[in-house]
């Protein structure tokens, strides 16, 4: 089983937190989709004739641009793999691109998962992070969606905020949990350099909320979401049983998937790749047959870490008895750091099995970067 990801670098306007590859300049979509109709064809040995189980259209915003062209990406997908019948097909939309038309046609094409970027219930905040749509939008899109049998609904939320109380965020999980919906994604702002408010923090005219607060936010997430029958399979991941995402899943279980159009990363187990980050180039590139695609070959300490920086972050954790391509010695190591976790109260243990406790969680990247092998242990 594999999976296919497929970047539509194209957005309505400019988030003031968002560093992801796109252009609100949407002048060179046709010329994209044909571009990244000619990568599925090229790459389509990539996955060694897996048959495809989830489809993820993400951006970017997919449900920004028409629909037939994602339905021409589709059916392109589909003569060149096998894509199973039950297959995950999922597209991201802002709540504002959500039309009964639009609906309709991504019902007709086989679309079965919509993530809705959601952010907040606050119009204030939506203004603050420069979304494009408002909070009844929200309501509407949901409502629409579910018009039109659609049950498998995800949104994201942002916890963090500046100049936000722990009532807002109550008030916001709030919302989520009336809407009655199976799945939850949530993150804290991250203040990227690049980014209006990477600019604004730097002139000192935003300032980024503390990490104290930030932590109380985190934890009371993760106690809402228990209490209404949620399960934090990931740490910025909640879903009800039967409604975790296929596609995400797949990256952190370490499954391979191939990634298309700009700036999409691909990984097949033995190597890892990413395609450029421009869209006039990835355009020339495939219309030239010109490289468009870099290629690193895993190393065996690559493989180990990325499988520790992954599957740290998942319900599953790390099974140390599943790390026995590396040698004695660096095993060793990494058996006594985990024990140190243990009785710190960031890890538990059970068998061989390692998982992140509610302590550990908000501090999983750094255990996870402490836990890396490298090669000059040896």
């Amino acid at each position: 089983m594999a999976g296919i990801y497929i970047h539509i670098p194209y957005c309505k306007v400019k988030c003031h937190y968002c560093d992801f590859h796109f252009s609100t300049k949407t002048d060179s979509v046709p010329e994209m989709i044909q571009a990244i109709c000619a990568e599925i064809e090229l790459r389509k040995s990539y996955l060694s004739g897996k048959s495809i189980e989830t489809i993820y259209f993400g951006g970017g915003t997919p449900g920004f641009i028409p629909s037939k062209y994602l339905k021409e990406i589709l059916n392109k997908i589909q003569r060149s793999y096998s894509v199973n019948v039950d297959a995950e097909i999922t597209v991201e939309c802002n709540p504002d691109d959500m039309t009964d038309d639009r609906i309709n046609e991504f019902a007709s094409m086989g679309v079965n998962r919509f993530s809705l970027g959601v952010q907040s219930f606050d119009n204030d905040v939506l203004k603050f992070m420069n979304r494009a749509h408002n909070a009844s939008q929200v309501y509407l899109a949901i409502d629409l969606a579910r018009k039109h049998g659609f049950e498998n609904i995800t949104i994201d939320l942002i916890y963090g905020i500046p100049d936000k109380d722990f009532n807002y965020w109550k008030q916001q999980l709030t919302e989520f949990f009336k809407l009655d919906l199976p799945h939850l994604s949530s993150y804290s702002l991250t203040i990227e350099p690049k980014t209006y408010f990477g600019n604004q923090l730097k002139k000192g005219s935003l300032i980024s909320k503390q990490d104290d607060l930030i932590l109380e936010e985190f934890q009371y997430l993760i106690d809402s979401a228990r209490q209404n029958g949620f399960e934090q399979y990931e740490i910025s991941n909640f879903a009800k049983p039967g409604f975790i995402s296929r596609h995400n899943s797949a990256y952190w279980l370490g499954r391979e998937y191939l990634g298309i159009g700009p700036s999409a990363h691909s990984y097949n187990g033995k190597e890892r790749g990413w395609n450029v980050s421009n869209n006039a180039l990835y355009i020339r590139s495939l219309k030239d047959k010109m490289p468009f695609h870099t290629t690193e070959t895993l190393s065996i300490e690559n493989k180990c870490n990325d499988y520790l920086l992954t599957r740290l972050r998942t319900k599953w954790g790390i099974n140390l008895d599943e790390l026995n391509f590396i040698n004695e010695k660096q095993l060793h190591q990494l058996r006594l750091k985990t024990e140190n976790y243990c009785r710190e109260g960031l890890l538990h243990k059970s068998g061989s099995v390692l998982v992140l406790s509610d302590a550990g969680k908000y501090q999983a990247d750094g255990i996870a970067s402490d836990l890396f092998i490298s090669s000059d242990r040896l």
